[in-house]
């Protein structure tokens, strides 16, 4: 059965389950995703959505329709907008770039460094992949933060995140089972789920609530102490 998707539980001491009743091995590698999940993007993201709108060709959306768009899937999204496929690596190249012009508009959730501070200094092994760029990420983290980091593999396609995680598992050494995947969006979820590892969702991030909830990650997390208390309560 899945996880209990409350603080409390993410606390309590157990062995996690996956959807076929299967006990997940210990924890020795969490992977997270970077935007909306580290980085507090969003708003930066919806300022230049007009822009990129015009730029791509594809409709802009009113601030109704943001909200209603974050009870959507992410491929629901880009459906919507009416982005074509073949349109994407072109717009994320495109944002890679205007983000490193600006990354200093950029902030992580509050507290996240400290998150990670606590997770490195425990012994617990930190992988971030993300469609963003590796100097832009950097940038935001800082040095110190970035420096908890033990592997970055960036630059994904926006439904190239499994092939990513595979290759971060295989450099690490660690088996699907023993991770991790941590991410604000429905396509965490599915690439977590198609390479075999556990889910978990934050609640900070892009997608709703109700939408993560009906994805049925393996356990959500509504504040990064929770993470961490997961963490700890399903490791080695």
């Amino acid at each position: 059965m899945s996880e209990a998707t409350t603080l409390d539980a993410a606390r309590a001491p157990q062995a996690a389950e996956d959807r076929d009743g299967a006990k997940f091995d210990p924890i020795k590698l969490v992977i997270f995703d970077f935007d909306g999940t580290l980085s507090d993007s969003g708003e930066w993201f919806l300022s230049v959505v007009d822009e990129l709108a015009k730029r791509f060709k594809f409709r802009t959306v009113t601030d109704d329709e943001v909200e209603m768009l974050r009870h959507r899937s992410t491929r629901e999204v880009i459906q919507y907008l009416g982005i074509p496929n073949w349109k994407l690596p072109f717009i994320a190249r495109y944002v890679r770039k205007l983000v490193y012009k600006r990354h200093y508009e950029f902030h992580l959730f509050p507290g996240v460094g400290d998150m990670l501070n606590q997770l490195a200094t425990s012994g617990v092994r930190i992988a971030l992949v993300t469609s963003n760029a590796e100097p832009n990420v950097r940038a935001i983290l800082g040095e110190e933060n970035a420096s908890r980091i033990e592997i970055f593999s960036c630059g994904s396609s926006l439904y190239g995140k499994a092939p990513k995680f595979r290759r971060v598992l295989k450099r690490a050494g660690v088996a699907p089972r023993q991770a991790l995947a941590v991410g604000d969006e429905t396509r965490d979820v599915d690439a977590a789920r198609e390479v075999g590892m556990r889910a978990g969702s934050v609640l900070w991030g892009y997608a709703s609530e109700t939408v993560l909830t009906g994805m049925a990650p393996d356990v959500m997390f509504r504040e990064t102490e929770e993470i961490v208390a997961y963490i700890m309560a399903n490791r080695d």
